[in-house]
């Protein structure tokens, strides 16, 4: 009898759900020369960017159908995953920061605007709940999309306005066995009697451990965004190092890469750029940018761009006087010397812990060789490289972090390969280095694709061999930065080859 009652009541609020889902799609929406706006890129309001069938630039809507069924596959039955988007977060009490979608919502949903909650259940399918907006609202900030959007361009399985949320949302979180949500987002569902009820009675645990599993291994058209992505960077950082001979400002620098990645189709920057000249290399996420480089010091920039939903990231050191001095020849070669030994590590079965382990073990003989680092105080490697071997990368700079560091690489994976050595101009921790080390950054990093039969380095285009940089820094014209030449454009392409 029970069994029946709970049988009868889960088939009265599921005829509830799509009977309001279908008065709620019959609302008009908003449209401009018969183009229906859905607050971000379709494919009739922007066919240079999407293709017919295509929810974001380059994933069409199986993929993202796909990824909802495999994250059902994944979880205990009975499971409720919630994932709310981003909050928009204010640099005044008018005056919003530019929005980043949550990668998991984006990679659900493909919905790139603020204020939503999804729901996947097996009951459900995926439920997106919706922000209300008014008249004020579109004036102010233009149309988002709303429950007509998240069914016809989403694809989701049902929709309501965010102000229904409290009541279907309770109604799901007391039924499920367990539910799932993004520990570290904030939301309005954690206020939810039910939610907080369920928390108490552990029955909430965190969804990233299956989303970060669903996100390790890139599919085929995401392969192609990252490919881009890096293509991206990696042509405008060339540029940025061709003017870096002539503007020394680290400002200068910092403007000339954000401008070329976004010439190039990137929306933003991955992060705050890294121009960090002489000394401030030294600093590991340096940002303050606000320094003249000085003629006869090294130059590191680590820079990345988002392309789509999808970052790169990268990272040179070069003089932009166009020559190493012995010092910095010798401390750069070995740092070139571990990446290129770690990139060969880079195929499946492998680890990026025992590629890690590896790279340690190169550079605390290289420092040890250079006197640096005194035999016997390996503990010391610490002060001089602090950070690891690399990351994996995707939608977020750190994809995938939950994962452990021994999990073996899969084709499809993309990490990044980046030893380093970090000495500042006076003694911070303890290291202890000679004077001629001193105040010097360098840090050499490349994006790899995982294959079946090995790696493809997505950032080998940029120079870093000793020879090839010092070729790029003293090739002729003493302006803007650009190739002036053909020949000079073939003198280049003969060093990088």
């Amino acid at each position: 009898m029970a069994m029946a009652a709970r049988l009868l009541r889960s088939t009265e609020v599921a005829s509830r759900f799509l009977s309001a889902s279908h008065g709620l799609v019959q609302r008009a929406a908003y449209t401009a020369g018969g183009i229906v706006d859905v607050g971000q890129p379709t494919p009739q309001s922007h066919p240079e960017l999407l293709a017919d069938g295509e929810i974001t630039p380059g994933i069409r809507n199986e993929e993202y159908i796909s990824r909802r069924k495999k994250l059902l596959e994944v979880l205990p039955e009975k499971s409720l995953a919630i994932i709310a988007s981003a909050d928009q977060q204010m640099m005044t009490d008018v005056v919003p920061y530019p929005f980043r979608q949550n990668g998991d919502y984006l990679y659900i949903t493909g919905c790139t605007q603020p204020g939503g909650v999804a729901v996947l259940s097996e009951e459900t399918g995926l439920c997106m709940f919706m922000p209300d907006t008014n008249k004020e609202d579109v004036v102010w900030q233009g149309q988002t999309a709303g429950v007509e959007a998240a069914m016809d361009f989403f694809k989701a399985d049902k929709a309501f306005p965010l102000s229904q949320m409290q009541k279907i949302l309770t109604e799901l979180i007391e039924r499920s066995k367990g539910v799932y949500h993004n520990v570290k987002t904030a939301s309005s569902y954690k206020n939810l009697d039910a939610f907080r009820r369920a928390s108490l009675n552990n029955k909430v645990k965190d969804l990233t451990n299956y989303t970060d599993e669903l996100r390790w291994v890139k599919s085929k058209s995401e392969i192609k965004l990252m490919r881009e992505s890096a293509s991206i960077v990696s042509q405008s950082l060339l540029q940025t190092m061709l003017l870096s001979r002539t503007h020394r400002e680290e400002s200068q620098l910092a403007a000339k890469i954000e401008y070329e990645c976004k010439m190039r189709g990137a929306q933003r920057m991955a992060f705050h750029p890294v121009v960090g000249g002489g000394a401030n290399g030294s600093i590991i996420h340096y940002s303050r940018n606000d320094r003249k480089i000085k003629t006869g010091d090294l130059l590191l920039m680590d820079v990345g761009c988002e392309y789509h939903g999808y970052l790169s990231d990268l990272t040179r050191t070069w003089p932009p006087c166009g020559r190493f001095s012995p010092a910095q020849e010798e401390l750069y070669s070995l740092i070139l010397e571990t990446n290129k030994e770690c990139i060969k590590l880079c195929k499946p079965g492998t680890s990026i812990n025992e590629i890690h382990n590896h790279s340690v073990k190169l550079l605390i003989k290289g420092f040890q060789e250079l006197g640096i680092l005194e035999k016997g105080k390996s503990i010391q490697y610490n002060y001089l490289n602090p950070t690891a071997i690399g990351h994996s990368l995707g939608m977020d700079i750190h994809d995938s972090m939950t994962l452990p560091k021994d999990k073996p690489l899969e084709p499809g994976v993309v990490i990044t390969i980046e030893p380093g050595v970090y000495i500042p101009a006076a003694p911070v921790l303890n290291e202890r280095a000679p004077a001629r080390y001193r105040g010097m950054g360098i840090r050499i990093e490349d994006e790899v694709l995982v294959t079946d039969d090995g790696h493809e380095v997505l950032t080998a285009s940029v120079p870093k061999e000793v020879s090839h940089l010092t070729t790029l820094m003293s090739m002729g014209g003493s302006g803007g930065g650009d190739l002036r030449s053909a020949a000079d454009a073939h003198e280049l392409r003969a060093a990088c080859s």
